[in-house]
């Protein structure tokens, strides 16, 4: 036993004698496999001690899901901060000497670091105040309008959303926090869904109700309470212009395709109960005049022939 650590000490001299000196310090090979070496134990510890203090906290069903992430990633936080400072005592650093470097560590931080700490520490208050947590339903702005998507995940950089067409958007924790979100599930699950249906006039518009009541009945995701109704919007132009109000309670599921079933039950029984959904239409008045009379007469005799519109 005394041989081996005899050899082992005569490979560190051997190390260690390679290198330059730097002012009053010796940079050696041994000195940067040591570092080399203490980094990477505490990379290994840090990871693994934060994997169990994440089993830990998913353990603890006493804690509802945002609770559990909020104790994930602040055990994170302070897991790896005490393996840094571990490392740092036993490469035998001084903590005071770093005090020389604090100033450019801190613009470093200032000019580098700035939107990942804030992002960091947006998330962190996002968990805490839980305006948003994961499964809410929020409003995204994909760039050809506001769409919505399911929130899958909050993490140290940014929150994951994934939408109903399977796009997965990550949005800096910090505009979350600085900009209007539109979170469809913050207080409730229940969303309404206001559809405009238009039909002709002359139609009885108590059946219309009726028909359209029923036809949100027989779409199976529309929730009983809030009961469903139906508005009577405006007098248009073509059509008296009604609109359904419909109730869901699971918008991560999809609004369109709710939309869609409910039509289709309407146009179904509309059809079914002769109920008519008109067209635009429009009616051509022509002012008398002579010219007007001269054509009319031209066409009657069916001759051509001048008139004051031109020849016939």
């Amino acid at each position: 036993m005394s041989e081996v650590k005899q050899q082992i000490g005569e490979v560190i001299r051997l190390l260690n004698s390679i290198g330059f000196d730097l002012g009053t310090y010796h940079i050696s090979v041994w000195g940067a496999l040591r570092i080399l070496i203490v980094l990477l134990l505490v990379i290994v510890f840090a990871q693994l001690l934060g994997k169990l203090a994440r089993r830990l906290f998913r353990k603890l069903t006493s804690l509802d899901r945002t609770q559990q992430l909020l104790g994930e990633k602040i055990a994170t936080i302070v897991v790896w901060g005490i393996s840094i400072l571990v490392g740092i005592d036993v490469l035998g650093i001084s903590l005071t000497a770093l005090t020389v470097f604090s100033g450019a560590f801190g613009l470093a931080i200032g000019f580098g670091l700035q939107k990942t700490f804030g992002n960091l520490i947006a998330g962190i208050i996002l968990l805490m105040d839980r305006s948003i947590k994961p499964g809410d339903v929020i409003a995204v702005n994909d760039g050809k309008g506001n769409s919505f998507g399911e929130v899958k995940k909050i993490g140290i950089r940014a929150v994951s959303v994934t939408t109903r067409d399977n796009r997965e958007y990550l949005i800096p924790n910090e505009n979350l926090m600085t900009q209007q979100v539109e979170n469809w599930s913050y207080s409730s699950r229940e969303v309404s869904i206001a559809i405009p249906v238009g039909v002709a006039y002359g139609s009885d518009l108590d059946q219309v109700e009726k028909l359209m009541l029923q036809a949100v009945a027989s779409v199976p995701r529309v929730l009983a309470f809030p009961s469903s109704g139906v508005l009577l919007s405006a007098f248009g132009p073509s059509s008296v212009d009604m609109t359904i109000i419909a109730w869901i309670g699971d918008p991560e599921a999809g609004v369109g395709n709710v939309k869609s079933d409910i039509l289709k039950a309407v146009w179904r029984l509309f059809r079914d109960n002769g109920v008519e959904i008109p067209f635009p239409q429009q009616d051509v008045n022509l002012k008398d005049t002579e010219a007007l009379r001269a054509l009319v007469e031209a066409l009657k005799g069916g001759d051509t022939q001048q008139s004051p519109m031109g020849t016939v």
